[in-house]
């Protein structure tokens, strides 16, 4: 069995600039801490961040962007960091801005390798600028299409040394879906067990998904 355990400072040390990562999270929930103090002490710098917000100033994503090391960032609300609003205004960093839902969307879709959907969600808006309208059984629709990156940052609760993944409640959130649509994916864990030592029915992200394991903040 490959040994996917590795520290924060090695793993980090395979992002290169203008990388592009989704890091898992709702406010921070679910967000991980230790990968993102350690990119803050590199020279790596205009990443893409796909991710649900911005996070808060000196939390989570929002430390990225206060370092200045976002070059973009694709999320569903920015309004709880008044610095990257600063940034998009003032065109330091780039900003996409979509729906919840079709950003989940479009993660999965990444995920399960289909070429994209089709929502009702943005029509008549800015959403729609520059987007394909298909129009079926006579309604109008979206093609949204899928998102991908190079790599997934997720928060694990549990996570056994194979990289089978059990989440904590609300913390799940993105990070499954991002698991399934990344080149390479490292988990986060905040405990790492002995194989054989989950139950099945609690692993959410199998390890398959999974090829780095770093240890986080423990329980």
């Amino acid at each position: 069995m490959k040994n996917k355990v590795i520290s924060k400072t090695d793993f980090v040390a395979k992002i290169h600039d203008g990388a592009s990562i989704m890091i898992g999270g709702f406010m921070n929930i679910g967000t991980v801490v230790g990968i993102i103090d350690a990119i803050l002490e590199t020279d790596v710098k205009d990443l893409t961040i796909i991710c649900n917000d911005a996070g808060l100033p000196g939390v989570g994503v929002g430390k990225l962007i206060d370092a200045g090391k976002v070059k973009k960032l694709i999320a569903s609300h920015i309004g709880l960091n008044p610095i990257a609003g600063e940034k998009m205004t003032n065109g330091e960093m780039e900003v996409e801005l979509i729906p919840q839902g079709t950003l989940a969307e479009r993660i999965r879709a990444g995920g399960a390798g289909l070429g994209g959907f089709l929502t009702p969600t943005g029509l008549g808006t800015l959403v729609q600028e520059g987007k394909q309208v298909i129009n079926v059984n006579g309604k109008d629709y979206l093609l949204e299409k899928p998102l991908k990156a190079d790599f997934a940052f997720l928060l694990g609760h549990v996570v056994d040394k194979k990289g089978n993944v059990v989440y904590r409640k609300t913390t799940r959130n993105f990070n499954p879906l991002m698991a399934t649509a990344c080149d390479t994916v490292v988990v986060e864990a905040r405990s790492i067990v002995e194989v054989g030592m989950l139950d099945p029915d609690q692993v959410i992200t199998q390890h398959i998904f999974v090829d780095y394991i770093v240890e986080g903040d423990k329980l």
